[in-house]
C-alpha cells in the first residue's frame, strides 16, 4: 500500500469593499463582540479556512436573537454583506457552501429580512448583459437552487425576472456562437455555459413547479407561459442542431420533454403525443398551437436520428414510469421507444452516439422493470421473452457484446442482465428454471464457440436467473471447455469471472439442498480436480493464467478445498515429478500452496509440523527442472499476506538449500522473480524483526516465565541474523573471478536488495547490517565485478560499493589505492571499449576517497606547480577534477601523437579511453 499524502484544501478568502466596511464599522464595537464585530473581523482574515472557522462561530449569535432584532439596523446590515459575500463567492469555494448551510439554520423571524437582502443583491447579479460573464450568474442560480432555504425564497420571489434572464441567456449564447463559427477555443466555452444555463432552467422547473402551474394555465398568455414557450424552443433548436456538443442535444432532449410536461395538458395524452414524435406520425390538427409554434421542427416525418436517440433520453428519464401513472397510452410509449432505439441501432455508428444509444437502451429495460410492476397483462405478454421486441434486443446483444469500445460493451451486459429480469417478470409465479425461453437461451449460448468473449457474461447471468446446476445437465464438460480457452491470456479474465460465477453459485445451491457436506465430494469433482490435471499437465500459458486468475477465487469461495488439492497431488506427486515442459503433481502441490499462502488461506508452519507437506517435498520443488516449479516452491517460503510473520528456522534452511543450486539459472525473467520474491523475504525479516523488539522490551518477567515454551524473542532475533550472514555469505562465495554472469547477476542483485533494506537503521534496533559484514576481501571480490565483459554486472557492483561507501573506502590503504588508480589509468589507455567502461566505473567508485587527490596530481604537479587549493570544495570535486586534469595532459599528449601517426585507425587510440573515463567522472561534479 502506497500511503499519499492528503491534499491541503485550499479556500480562497473572502475581502469587503470600502463601503461594506464602513457599513459594519459603524454598528461594531470594540468593548464587546457582537455580530457586525465579528463579520468585520472575519473579513480580515486572509486565510480561508479561518473564515470558515469564523462563518460558523457567527450563527449562534443569530439564532439567540429573539422576535425585536428582525427590525434591528445591525442585523440587516450584516444581512446585507452576507448576501453580497455569497453572491461573489466562487461556485467551487467551500465557502460557499458553509454560508449556505450556515444561513438554513436561521431562525424564521429573520429569514423574512436575509430573504429580501438577497433578493436585493440577486436583482443586480440579473442585469448582467455581458456574455461571457453569464457563467458566474447562473453558477449563483445553481447554487440557490441546491440545498439553500435562502436561495431559493430568493429565487421564488423574482420568479419571472429569473425565468426572463434564462430566457435572453439561451439566446445571446445561441448568437454569439453563431458570430464565432470557427473559433473552436471559444465556441467550446460557449457551449459549457450554454450546458450549464439548459441545466439550471431544468433546475427552476423542477424546483419551483408550483410557480409554474400557480400562474400558467389560468393566463395563457401571461409572462411565465410566453418564457417558458421561449425556453421550450430554444431547447428544440438546440436538440435539432447537430453543430453543438453531444452533451448540450443530450440535455436539450431531456429539457423538451420536462417542459413540455409540465405545460400539456390534458397529462394522460401526453404520452400519445411523444409516440406520435417518435414515430413521425404528427396530426397537426390534433397538436396544441403553442406547441407547434414552439416545437414546430419536432413535429415532421423526417426527424434526424440524432434527435430521436436523445428525444427518447428524455421520456425515459424525465416521465413516470412507475405504479402505472401513465396507463396504457405510456405502455405503448414505452414499446414504441425500444421499437425506435433498436431501428436507431443500425443506422448510428459513430462511437460516441452509439454509446449513448447503449446507454439509453440500457435505462429502457430499467424503466421497462419499473412498468412492469403495475403493468397490464398486455404489456407482461409484449415483454416476455417470446416477443418480438425482446428477440430483437437479442439481436442488438449478440452483436454488440465484443464491441471494441468498454462502455457500449458494459452497457450491452447490463441489458441482457434486465432482459432475463423482465422475462423473470413476465412469468412471475411459474418455474424460471424450467422455462422455455431460458432453456433455449442456455442452449443457443452454449452452442457459440468459447472464443466469442460476450458468452461469458451472459452465461453468468444465466447461472444467476437459472443455477450451474440447471446448465450443467445440458453438458458437465462445460467447466472443463472453459478452463482449456485459459491459455488464451485475453479470455482467461472472462473466463475466470464465469467460472467464479458458477462455482459460487453451484456451492451455495448444494449448501442449501443438503445438510451435511456430503455434496463436497460431487463439487470437488467437477470444478477442482479437472484444474488439477490441468496444473500438472498443461503448457507454460494456460497454467500460469489459471493460477493467476482462476486459483485465488476458488480458493476463497471454499478454502477447505486445499486439503483436498494437497492430498490427490500429494498422492501422484513421485509418480509424475513433471518435466522441463510440464509442472507435474509437484509443480501443481506447490503453486496451490504458494496461492493459498499468498492469500492467507495455509499457515506453512502448520501444515510442515503436521507432515501434510514434508520439508523433502519442498526441497524437490526448490530444485525442480521446470524453473516456474522452483520459483512457486521459492514464493510459498517468501509470499505471506502477513508482512511481519515470523520466519521460521525451516524456512530459512529451506532458503539457504535454495541459493546453493539456483542462482546461475540462465532465463533473465526467472532470475529477477528470484530476487524479487528474496526481497519479500528480507523485507519479512525487517519488519516482524521490530515487531519482536517491542515484544521484548513490553514482556514483563511474568509473561517471559509463561511463555517459556514458545521461541524468546531474542532467540529468534539471533536466528535472523546468523540467516542473513550466511546468505551474504554464499553470495559473496560465488562472485569469484570467472564465476558466470547470471550467477554475478543474480548474486549482487539480491546484496543490493539486501544492502537497501538493512543498512540503514530502522527504528530502535537494527536486526542486521550488511556493512558489517564487508571486509577487504569482498571489498575486493566487488571491484573485481568491474572486469566483468557485462554493463549490468559492472553497475550493480558500482551501485552496491556506492550503497557500502563509506566501509568499502575506510577499507582502502594507500598502498591499495595506489594500485588500484594506477590500474584504472592503465585500463584507460586499453583499446578495448570495455576496458575504458571498467576504468570509468573504478575511477568513479574512487573519487569518494580522500586520499585520491595527492595520488593523481602526483605527475600532474610537476609539470604545473602552481596550483588553486579551494578549501571550501567537497573531496568528490577536487578528487574528479584532479583525475580529469590529469587524464587531459594524457589526451593532450595522444592527440600530438595522433598527429603524427594519420593512417592509424582512431577507435585504436588510447585516447577513446581517456575521453570516456572524463565523461565518467564529469557525471560526479554536481553542476547546476
Amino acid at each position: 500500500m502506497v500511503l499519499k499524502k492528503k491534499k491541503e484544501v485550499q479556500v480562497d478568502a473572502f475581502f469587503l469593499d470600502h463601503h461594506q466596511a464602513e457599513k459594519l464599522q459603524r454598528f461594531s464595537k470594540a468593548e464587546e463582540q457582537n455580530l457586525a464585530s465579528l463579520l468585520l473581523h472575519c473579513a480580515q482574515l486572509r486565510n480561508g479556512i479561518q473564515q470558515i472557522q469564523c462563518i460558523k462561530q457567527m450563527m449562534p449569535l443569530l439564532k439567540q436573537m429573539d422576535q425585536s432584532s428582525a427590525g434591528d439596523p445591525m442585523v440587516k446590515a450584516c444581512l446585507d454583506v452576507l448576501g453580497e459575500m455569497y453572491f461573489s463567492l466562487g461556485a467551487k469555494n467551500p465557502l460557499k457552501k458553509v454560508l449556505a448551510s450556515s444561513l438554513n439554520g436561521l431562525p424564521g423571524h429573520l429569514m423574512l429580512s436575509a430573504v429580501q437582502s438577497f433578493v436585493c443583491c440577486l436583482r443586480e447579479e440579473l442585469k448582467t448583459t455581458e456574455v461571457y460573464l453569464y457563467r458566474k450568474v447562473l453558477d449563483n442560480l445553481a447554487a440557490c437552487l441546491e440545498d439553500f432555504s435562502v436561495g431559493r425564497a430568493c429565487i421564488k420571489s423574482l420568479f419571472e425576472e429569473v425565468l426572463q434572464f434564462l430566457q435572453k441567456v439561451l439566446l445571446d449564447i445561441q448568437e454569439e456562437n453563431r458570430k464565432n463559427h470557427g473559433n473552436r477555443i471559444v465556441q467550446t466555452q460557449l457551449m459549457h455555459d450554454l450546458l450549464i444555463a439548459i441545466k439550471v432552467s431544468m433546475m427552476l422547473v423542477q424546483k419551483l413547479q408550483e410557480n409554474i402551474q400557480g400562474s400558467l394555465w389560468k393566463h395563457s398568455e401571461s409572462f411565465v407561459w410566453q418564457s417558458m414557450c421561449s425556453l421550450l424552443k430554444s431547447s428544440t433548436d438546440f436538440l435539432m442542431d447537430a453543430t453543438l456538443l453531444q452533451t448540450v442535444q443530450t440535455t436539450s432532449g431531456l429539457a423538451v420533454i420536462l417542459f413540455t410536461r409540465a405545460m400539456y395538458e390534458p397529462s394522460e395524452e401526453l404520452p400519445s403525443l411523444m409516440s406520435a414524435l417518435l414515430l413521425g406520425t404528427v396530426e397537426h390538427s390534433g397538436v396544441p398551437a403553442w406547441f407547434k409554434r414552439s416545437c414546430g421542427a419536432l413535429c415532421t416525418a423526417e426527424l434526424p436520428h440524432s434527435a430521436r436517440l436523445f428525444l427518447c433520453h428524455g421520456a425515459l428519464a424525465m416521465l413516470d414510469w412507475k405504479n402505472g401513472s401513465m396507463g396504457t397510452n405510456g405502455e405503448k410509449l414505452l414499446l414504441d421507444i425500444a421499437s425506435v432505439l433498436l431501428s436507431l441501432s443500425s443506422e448510428l455508428k459513430e462511437s460516441s452516439v452509439a454509446t449513448s444509444l447503449s446507454r439509453i437502451l440500457a435505462i429502457w429495460t430499467n424503466s421497462a422493470l419499473a412498468a412492469l410492476v403495475s403493468g397490464s397483462p398486455d404489456l407482461k405478454i409484449k415483454l416476455n421473452g417470446n416477443s418480438d421486441i425482446i428477440g430483437n434486443l437479442l439481436e442488438y446483444i449478440y452483436t454488440h457484446w465484443d464491441h471494441p469500445l468498454d462502455a457500449i460493451r458494459h452497457q450491452t451486459k447490463l441489458v441482457f442482465k434486465n432482459l432475463l429480469q423482465i422475462h423473470q417478470t413476465t412469468i412471475a409465479g411459474s418455474n424460471g428454471k424450467s422455462d422455455p425461453f431460458f432453456a433455449r437461451l442456455i442452449k443457443h449460448l452454449l452452442s457459440l464457440d468459447w472464443h466469442v468473449k460476450g458468452k461469458y457474461a451472459s452465461l453468468g447471468c444465466l447461472v444467476e436467473c437459472v443455477g450451474t446446476e440447471n446448465i450443467l445437465q445440458l453438458d458437465r464438460a462445460i467447466p472443463v471447455q472453459i478452463l482449456d480457452v485459459m491459455s488464451d491470456q485475453s479470455l482467461a479474465p472472462y473466463a475466470s469471472d464465469l467460472l467464479e460465477t458458477m462455482f459460487t453459485n453451484h456451492k451455495a445451491h448444494f449448501t442449501s439442498s443438503f445438510q451435511e457436506s456430503t455434496w463436497i465430494d460431487q463439487w470437488h469433482n467437477i470444478w477442482v480436480s479437472p484444474l488439477l490435471v490441468i496444473l500438472c499437465e498443461g503448457n507454460h500459458d494456460q497454467t500460469t493464467y489459471i493460477i493467476d486468475y482462476y486459483l485465488p477465487k476458488l480458493l476463497k469461495c471454499n478454502p477447505d478445498s486445499l486439503s483436498y488439492m494437497i492430498k490427490i497431488l500429494q498422492a501422484s506427486a513421485d509418480a509424475n515429478l513433471g518435466s522441463c515442459s510440464t509442472r507435474g503433481a509437484l509443480g501443481a502441490l506447490m503453486a496451490c500452496l504458494r496461492t493459498a499462502r499468498a492469500h492467507g488461506h495455509l499457515e506453512l508452519s502448520t501444515i510442515m509440523s503436521s507432515g501434510l507437506v514434508s520439508t523433502e517435498c519442498i526441497k524437490q520443488g526448490l530444485v525442480h527442472q521446470h524453473s516456474q516449479v522452483c520459483i512457486d516452491a521459492l514464493g510459498l517460503l517468501c509470499e505471506t499476506h502477513r508482512t511481519t510473520e515470523i520466519v521460521s528456522l525451516e524456512e530459512m534452511q529451506l532458503i539457504q538449500f535454495f541459493l546453493m543450486y539456483n542462482l546461475n539459472n540462465q532465463s533473465p525473467s526467472v532470475r529477477q522473480q528470484i530476487v524479487s520474491l528474496l526481497r519479500k523475504l528480507f523485507c519479512r525479516i525487517q519488519e516482524s524483526s521490530q515487531v519482536l523488539y517491542k515484544l521484548q522490551q513490553n514482556k514483563t518477567k511474568q509473561e517471559l516465565v509463561e511463555n517459556s515454551t514458545k521461541m524468546p524473542p531474542l532467540k529468534i532475533l539471533q536466528q535472523y541474523k546468523d540467516f542473513m550472514s550466511s546468505v551474504c555469505a554464499r553470495l559473496f562465495e560465488v562472485l569469484f573471478p570467472g564465476s558466470s554472469h547470471p550467477t554475478r547477476f543474480s548474486a549482487l542483485s539480491i546484496l543490493e536488495s539486501i544492502a537497501e533494506i538493512f543498512s540503514v537503521p530502522k527504528g530502535p534496533a537494527q536486526v542486521f547490517q550488511l556493512d558489517q559484514e564487508i571486509d577487504s576481501a569482498r571489498v575486493q571480490t566487488l571491484i573485481q565485478c568491474f572486469a566483468s565483459t557485462f554493463e549490468e554486472v559492472k553497475n550493480l557492483a558500482f551501485r552496491l560499493l556506492m550503497k557500502l561507501r563509506d566501509v568499502a573506502l575506510n577499507l582502502q590503504d594507500s598502498e591499495n589505492l595506489d594500485l588500484l588508480f594506477q590500474a584504472a589509468i592503465d585500463l584507460s589507455t586499453s583499446t578495448k571499449p570495455y576496458d575504458c567502461v571498467t576504468a570509468s566505473y573504478l575511477l568513479n567508485f574512487l573519487v569518494y576517497h580522500e586520499g585520491l587527490q595527492h595520488i593523481c596530481l602526483g605527475k600532474w604537479l610537476e609539470k604545473n606547480p602552481q596550483m588553486d587549493e579551494n578549501t571550501s570544495v567537497s573531496t568528490v570535486e577536487k578528487n574528479t577534477l584532479a583525475v580529469i586534469k590529469l587524464l587531459l595532459v594524457n589526451v593532450e599528449e595522444e592527440i600530438l601523437q595522433a598527429k603524427k601517426s594519420l593512417l592509424q585507425a582512431a577507435a585504436s587510440f588510447p585516447m577513446y579511453g581517456r575521453v570516456h573515463c572524463i565523461t565518467g567522472a564529469l557525471q560526479q561534479l554536481p553542476f547546476k
